[in-house]
């Protein structure tokens, strides 16, 4: 239920509606808006930068503290509040809808790492890409619901300044989805750890740091582990471009319509929510790791051909006599990404929790918070860097070059050691 609430954020704000907003509107540097796409970019890596130098230690405190389900609440919370307070952005309020927007993804981020901690907990290992996978398919039916409050109750898929009054009303709507959406985590989820006593002389900080050193200096014994982060840092820069970048492309490049655009958004919600489920009982009966790679080429192929939507547009016409036009070509290519939308990160979030003892699962979800938000910065500033330079059609090509380098790595994942490791590890 938690991922059922936190898509409506990650949805509405950072992949469909506020993220055309914010360069169209607010910014407002057309026709190009290259400005506009920078700073989405700066303020998403700003965010990420921020939650990659706190959430391993957050992590490491909230295991030792056994308050799992605090720490939940109050990313929710942080969340909610600057979701809501983008009603206060109006056009060319650029600084004060890069703070909101920093916010809130700190407050996204931080919780997408502390419920994931929960993972290793809610059933056998045997059990977990299934779990990850239909909780993670179940977030896109909660991001479908939460856009069609936004664009069908509000009526928000107009982008101009006379529908901004509707428009203000993306940030508390989403927020209030999100908070209503998450209540039943609230209510049922079990604590299941306990808190330990503080030694004399130390504060959960210094705990929490000291955790971390251990956990850094054993490193070694968590090979596995290491390399699967490896694998995930490429394929989250990919993603993190796809995620906040691909409505943008749909809008300055392709420049679909807006039915176009609601059609792209159904649809990939379906695929990414079927993805995330077939891709999720797929990996607990033919192996996490393989699953892992089949969707990483899914991600090479579809972004090659997004780049390349143009000539494939002419290509398919010429054979088969049509007249498509690159907007609809671009839906189709879409709806293949949407695929591996969520399995991707479904899968390696099983694989984490795989590798992960039980008594470290919080840390170890920290690194993997980590590393997303590291890949974060260097996928989102290396695009927005080089869209100033080459134009956001070029520059999306070098989500495939991520994409490609993370499925050569995760061949030097042994699945069975990191197992065996985090088995022989359980109870420190």
């Amino acid at each position: 239920m938690f991922d059922f609430a936190n898509s409506s954020y990650t949805t509405v704000i950072i992949t469909v509606v506020f993220c055309v907003i914010f360069p169209r509107l607010i910014v407002a540097d057309g026709p190009e808006f290259r400005l506009g796409n920078l700073l989405w970019s700066v303020s998403l890596s700003v965010s990420y930068l921020l939650v990659l130098l706190t959430a391993p230690v957050l992590g490491a405190i909230m295991d030792y503290t056994g308050a799992k389900k605090k720490f939940l609440f109050a990313s929710c919370l942080l969340t909610v509040v600057a979701t809501a307070a983008l009603y206060f952005v109006r056009p060319g309020g650029i600084l004060l809808g890069m703070l909101f927007i920093i916010l809130s993804n700190i407050g996204f981020s931080y919780s997408e790492s502390f419920v994931s901690s929960f993972l290793p907990g809610l059933g056998p290992p045997e059990d977990l890409g299934k779990i990850s996978g239909w909780a993670w398919g179940l977030g896109y039916f909660g991001g479908l619901l939460s856009t069609a409050l936004v664009m069908f109750g509000l009526g928000a898929g107009v982008y101009t300044l006379e529908n901004f009054p509707r428009l203000r009303w993306v940030g508390p709507v989403t927020g209030a989805f999100f908070l209503v959406a998450a209540i039943p985590t609230f209510l049922w989820v079990k604590e299941r750890a306990a808190a330990r006593p503080l030694p004399p002389g130390e504060n959960y900080f210094t705990i929490g740091f000291k955790r971390l050193r251990r956990t850094f200096s054993d490193i070694r014994e968590y090979r596995d582990l290491m390399i699967l982060l490896g694998s995930f840092f490429f394929a989250y820069a990919g993603l993190s471009i796809v995620i906040s970048f691909a409505f943008i492309y749909g809008d300055q490049v392709v420049r679909w319509s807006a039915q176009t655009q609601m059609l792209m958004f159904v649809i990939t919600q379906f695929t990414a929510a079927g993805g995330a489920l077939l891709f999720g009982v797929i990996q607990d009966r033919w192996k996490a790791k393989q699953t892992f790679i089949l969707t990483l080429v899914i991600w090479v192929v579809a972004v090659t051909l997004i780049y390349g939507v143009g000539p494939v547009t002419e290509f398919l016409n010429r054979l088969w006599g049509t007249s498509f036009r690159e907007e609809h070509v671009f839906l189709v290519i879409g709806s293949l990404a949407g695929l591996g939308l969520g399995s991707t990160q479904s899968a390696c979030r099983a694989m984490v929790g795989l590798f992960s003892p039980d008594t470290k699962a919080g840390e170890f979800f920290g690194l993997w918070s980590f590393t997303s938000r590291l890949a974060a910065i260097v996928g989102l500033m290396g695009l927005g860097l080089l869209q100033t330079l080459l134009g956001l059609q070029r520059a999306v090509l070098v989500c495939s070059v991520f994409f490609f380098i993370a499925l050569v790595v995760i061949l030097f994942v042994d699945v069975e050691r990191g197992k065996r490791i985090a088995r022989e590890h359980a109870g420190e």
